[in-house]
């Protein structure tokens, strides 16, 4: 299968790269074309005619996007409208991969496929009005949401949690009140190679890795796998405070998986294990 994948230098870009060497492959990011530049999208479609657009390119900082509207709005808005149209003419099947910060992180139970949006940051809002344009202008789209996402090299939580407590930061205080799903990249990517096999799967597809853990809970597990003698103190997400709200419920429910009898994703700690005994050093 011809592929495309946009944004093929960032942590998932680079591990479908590596995990999808079965298919003619071809890796963008911003050095090739900017997705934000219409006529160059449509012709780097069009010149490699991949039968399906893996689109990972966007503005993923969540604090940076709050305070650079119009930034985040040129790539996870527009970028993926022209991802979109590009994907149309050219006959393509689009994957857009998206973010639980298209909830708005109030609900008291894991958010499946289903349920209402309601974003309370400009990286929510924008990557909401990205999946909309990936529906409107290709009707052929696929939009896979992820969250707590890490992966081989970075960056990630795992990752600023392994310098932190490497370089010794005494106490190393976790937020403790916001739940979510730690996926790897890997289970990603692993599922995205299913989820190639059923092209009459549409719409929004959630693929975090099943369970739940605190940030606190998660970074326990890092150094408990990783080796490091460090114990993360708990904290409230108020002795954190950022630009951009955090959401305290970020689970994601896998139901379109289950609905259509597809295997579900690995646990997270099962996970976090195979990560790092595949990458000792992160």
């Amino acid at each position: 299968m011809k592929i495309m994948v946009t944004g093929a230098r960032g942590m998932l870009g680079r591990t479908l790269t590596r995990r999808f060497k079965e298919h003619e492959l071809l890796g963008v990011d911003i050095d090739d074309f900017d997705i934000t530049d219409a006529q160059a999208a449509e012709q780097a479609v069009s010149q490699f005619r991949p039968e399906v657009v893996i689109h990972c390119a966007a503005a993923t900082n969540v604090d940076d996007c709050q305070t650079n509207r119009d930034a985040a709005w040129e790539a996870n808005v527009n970028g993926t409208a022209n991802i979109a149209e590009a994907c149309a003419k050219s006959g393509a099947r689009l994957i857009a991969l998206s973010t639980d910060y298209v909830f708005s992180g109030e609900s008291d139970r894991p958010y499946n496929e289903h349920d209402t949006t309601g974003p309370k940051t400009v990286y929510g809002t924008t990557k909401m009005l990205g999946e909309m344009a990936a529906s409107k202008y290709c009707e052929n789209s696929m939009i896979v949401r992820v969250a707590w996402l890490y992966g081989p090299g970075g960056p990630s939580f795992v990752h600023t949690m392994l310098r932190l407590a490497t370089e010794g930061t005494s106490p190393l205080r976790v937020v403790d009140d916001q739940v979510g799903n730690p996926t790897s990249t890997d289970a990603v990517a692993e599922h995205i190679k299913l989820l190639l096999e059923h092209p009459e799967i549409t719409g929004p597809v959630h693929l975090t890795c099943e369970g739940h853990a605190t940030w606190c809970e998660f970074a326990s597990e890092i150094f408990l796998l990783s080796g490091l003698d460090c114990i993360p103190v708990p904290c409230s997400t108020g002795d954190f405070p950022r630009p951009a709200p955090r959401p305290a419920n970020s689970q994601l429910d896998n139901l379109v998986l289950a609905t259509h009898d597809l295997p579900p994703m690995p646990h997270w700690r099962q996970a976090l294990e195979a990560f790092f005994r595949e990458n000792p050093d992160g």
